[in-house]
């Protein structure tokens, strides 16, 4: 099934959100949605609890503190799903962090990206991701819960 330590225990899926996310339900919900972020954590956390997996949530407004974030998740968890916000038009480094991961990673983004901004049109992310889910709002992290534990499903089948 998913990644495991040495005690048989399935290591959680890290999902990291960038900056201006603490910021849900309050800053352009005509755009982002009324969800909060503290009960986007609540339904991953049952999402996840229903495929037998748990969660880390995290979120940063800091560049350096989300690619701490992913460095963690190479040796502490077994998949990431990443809502980088704004740093997904922009950071490198996020993407750098991205491509040393050896686990599936997840890009979600409340809105479609495609039909906003030209400046948001493209994300450097999505060139390390494994999926990408957008503009389905706060049901596109538990439908990149659902591919997590799909992605890990099959890997475990294919040994």
């Amino acid at each position: 099934m998913a990644k495991k330590t040495k005690q048989s225990k399935i290591l959680p899926i890290f999902i990291l959100n960038g900056p201006n996310l603490n910021l849900l339900g309050h800053r352009e919900p005509e755009v982002y949605g009324y969800t909060t972020l503290a009960e986007i954590e609540a339904m991953c956390a049952r999402q996840a609890k229903g495929h037998n997996l748990s969660i880390v949530f995290r979120q940063s407004n800091r560049e350096g503190e989300i690619v701490d974030h992913l460095q963690e998740a190479r040796t502490a968890g077994c998949a990431v799903i990443i809502n980088p916000a704004g740093y997904g038009h922009t950071s490198v480094a996020i993407l750098d962090s991205i491509q040393a991961l050896k686990i599936p990673v997840i890009e979600v983004h409340l809105s479609n990206i495609h039909k906003r901004e030209p400046f948001r049109n493209r994300s450097y992310v999505s060139k390390g991701a494994t999926g990408i889910i957008m503009g389905l709002g706060a049901q596109g992290y538990l439908r990149a819960v659902d591919a997590v534990a799909e992605i890990l499903s099959s890997k475990s089948r294919s040994k």
